[in-house]
């Protein structure tokens, strides 16, 4: 059996008619957390909309996406092994959702609990459990557009996690947050990892890999510019050419900053 997660093979892909990617390779092997780390515009958004599906590749013979080794994917199967915290989904959730619902809200893929949705004990008892987890108890009756900005992110990573998927995709997860919330979420997010989840990070802010993430992808106008291991990627040389300006990174207990070069 493959221990493949992602494989994306010549892939060109638009938004609004506005061509993002010309033969974009990646590949991610399962159980290899990664950081995908590039500057606003490098289309690390639309990398994100191809993978849940909420657009697709130009057709071609020899490109394709293939996660966990398949092409064609049952959107609820898939739902089941993946799940995604981005900015489009903190934009989908009823600000009248209470806390629980939105974590019970991701077994339906909907931005609230309806009546006619089945919740069973057992489903209530895990979101429950995953409240408890993340230490937002204290939200499970609360409005989520009562909710700070950490917890709001809090509960939509406990949406991802109701299903127990293998893989965790989050997308600029601590943007908003406060220093203490950032790396609140942060040490989550490394407890996640140290768990067995396989975690995609996408980001543009170096402080927020944890160290626990080894792969680095760096993204700049749609192509990969570097790949590899954490130690080999993550240099002064490769975050001056990303970013276009003289940069130097420092590192401390596994985590890296950048200053100015």
């Amino acid at each position: 059996m493959s221990n493949k997660l992602l494989e994306i093979k010549n892939v060109t892909a638009y938004i609004n008619q506005k061509r993002v990617f010309e033969n974009l390779s990646i590949n991610i092997e399962l159980g290899c957390s990664t950081v995908i780390l590039g500057p606003n515009g490098a289309g690390k958004s639309t990398l994100l909309k191809l993978l849940s599906r909420e657009i697709f590749p130009v057709y071609k013979e020899d490109s394709c996406i293939k996660i966990f080794d398949k092409e064609n994917w049952n959107i609820w199967d898939l739902r089941s092994k993946i799940g995604i915290v981005s900015n489009d989904l903190h934009q989908f959730i009823y600000g009248s959702a209470e806390g629980i619902n939105v974590i019970l809200s991701g077994l339906f893929a909907s931005p609230d609990i309806w009546e006619y949705q089945k919740v069973t004990d057992k489903q209530i008892k895990n979101a429950e459990k995953i409240l408890d987890y993340l230490d937002i108890t204290r939200l499970r009756q609360r409005e989520f557009e009562c909710m700070s900005t950490g917890e709001q992110r809090r509960c939509l990573l406990g949406r991802a996690l109701i299903n127990d998927p293998d893989v965790l995709i989050l997308d600029e997860p601590t943007s908003g947050l406060d220093v203490k919330a950032c790396f609140q979420y942060v040490g989550i997010i490394r407890d996640l990892i140290q768990q067995g989840k396989t975690v995609i990070l996408v980001t543009h802010h170096i402080h927020e890999i944890p160290p626990e993430l080894n792969n680095v992808l760096l993204l700049k106008d749609g192509r990969i510019l570097y790949s590899g291991s954490k130690k080999e990627i993550l240099t002064n040389e490769n975050i001056t050419a990303l970013y276009e300006t003289p940069l130097k990174l420092v590192q401390t207990d596994g985590y890296f900053n950048i200053l100015p070069g």
